[in-house]
């Protein structure tokens, strides 16, 4: 996952910010992911999760295939979470240490569970190989 320091954040024309409350269905219907390289899901506070939700969606419903960015109250213990959501990039607030949130993804190296990364479950993935 790549993290950004809100300071380096910027919108591009090629992104489109959902807000929580949005329809997918509905966008997607209406071509909205379509010549879209980014998707801005906001986190307003650490305690919604409706981004997750979106991430998920996003990638296994609607086969969005570009940049899906968390942006908003980005806690670094959820950013592992976030990228098996299918997040690829997350903006971390003001006066987080970029250092800490990296250390994140090698505490938690590898899962049991299938994920929007990787759809197998551990046992299968060994079977597999």
């Amino acid at each position: 996952m790549k993290l950004i320091a809100a300071t380096e954040s910027t919108l591009t024309p090629d992104t489109l910010e959902i807000a929580n409350d949005a329809d997918l269905a509905a966008l997607a219907a209406e071509g909205a992911f379509e010549d879209v390289q980014r998707i801005d899901l906001n986190f307003p506070k650490f305690t919604d999760g409706r981004a997750f939700s979106q991430a998920v969606l996003l990638r296994r419903r609607f086969g969005f295939a570009g940049d899906i960015r968390a942006t908003g109250d980005v806690l670094i213990d959820q950013l592992v979470q976030m990228a098996r959501s299918g997040f690829t990039s997350a903006v971390l607030a003001p006066g987080v240490d970029a250092g800490a949130a990296d250390r994140q993804f090698r505490r938690y190296a590898g899962f049991y569970q299938g994920d929007v990364q990787q759809p197998l479950p551990h046992f299968a993935r060994l079977e597999t190989a």
